[in-house]
């Protein structure tokens, strides 16, 4: 009798835990984003949440938790019950550079999270001071050269770190590291020439480059951005080999059931091929890649053990 019990309880159990799934969502959904409110990451968290929620009737609340290059988002989300009511909208700087520069990360981007999609791909640019007497990403190689330790770059977050220390790895060039606490910050210098050059997104930059006070070198992507339509990829104008890339991904804890992550992708996934959603994102000048879990996995592991190889070559070694 004792055994019928408790195998009647456990099957009570599993068709409860079923129901709720198939219920799912049943309440609001957390997304945790791990820069400030107003950033990149922020807005298009906002933008597809708003969308989102709108299909499945219910909110979509962002909470924005930033610090330690996003690890403190990051580690909130690997430590949350898996039922997808708390998600992460990552980027690189959490998931690639952080257990790249970690001796003891808080998590492995790999094993801790279960992918739901991928999101999309940051554009960034090269800016130059238009002071610089160097049109051209092979013309800026060749000054750097001629004047090592002469010019000043700035860093505004982990892609611009990552960024210039494979650049300069590359080209063989020294110059000074100046990091700043974000972008408005570093590209105010850029524009009065304390610094000479940044990456950048062209929300902080564009406007400075259409005055004529900056100028665009090369974007990071892979394609040339309609934003600066003229202006080359870094592989167009002489660097095949940079590989470094800007990417959002949108990530449930660990464990969390597959049922759970498959409803999420169909919703998120949705919201991606929406007109005002893509046109909403195109203004921000990011670029929609959804995809399947599967696919988000495997890019989340190919990205972490790209950025890992990039910093040792540049010489860079966990903390």
């Amino acid at each position: 009798m004792r055994n019928i019990v408790l195998k009647a309880v456990t099957l009570g159990l599993v068709l409860a835990a079923g129901a709720a799934q198939a219920q799912f969502p049943s309440k609001p959904i957390r997304v945790i984003v791990p820069f400030p409110a107003g950033s990149a990451t922020d807005t298009i968290t906002r933008i597809l949440g708003q969308s989102v929620g709108t299909a499945i009737g219910q909110t979509i609340v962002v909470d924005n938790k930033a610090g330690a290059d996003g690890a403190i988002a990051a580690t909130e989300v690997a430590r949350a019950a898996p039922d997808g009511y708390t998600l992460l909208m990552a980027t690189n700087s959490p998931m690639s550079v952080v257990p790249a520069m970690k001796k003891n990360p808080p998590y492995d981007p790999v094993t801790d999270f279960a992918p739901v999609t991928d999101i999309g791909r940051y554009t960034f640019f090269l800016f130059a001071n238009a002071n610089l007497p160097a049109k051209n990403l092979q013309e800026l190689i060749a000054y750097a050269k001629a004047n090592p330790d002469k010019l000043n770059y700035a860093t505004g977050n982990t892609t611009g770190i990552v960024s210039f220390a494979q650049m300069n790895a590359l080209a063989g060039v020294r110059m000074v590291h100046v990091p700043y606490k974000g972008e408005p910050a570093g590209i105010a210098d850029l524009v009065s020439n304390r610094v000479q050059l940044m990456f950048a997104m062209p929300i902080t930059g564009a406007a400075q480059v259409r005055d004529g006070k900056l100028r665009a070198i090369a974007t990071s992507l892979p394609r040339r951005s309609p934003i600066f339509p003229d202006v080359p990829t870094m592989h167009e104008a002489g660097m095949p080999q940079f590989a470094i890339v800007s990417w959002a991904g949108l990530f449930a804890p660990g464990k969390t059931p597959k049922e759970v992550v498959d409803r999420l992708n169909r919703e998120f996934v949705a919201a991606m091929k929406r007109p005002d959603v893509v046109a909403a994102m195109d203004k921000q000048a990011f670029f929609l890649t959804p995809s399947t879990p599967e696919q988000l996995a495997a890019y989340v592991k190919e990205q972490k053990d790209a950025y890992t190889r990039i910093l040792r070559e540049a010489g860079i070694q966990p903390e």
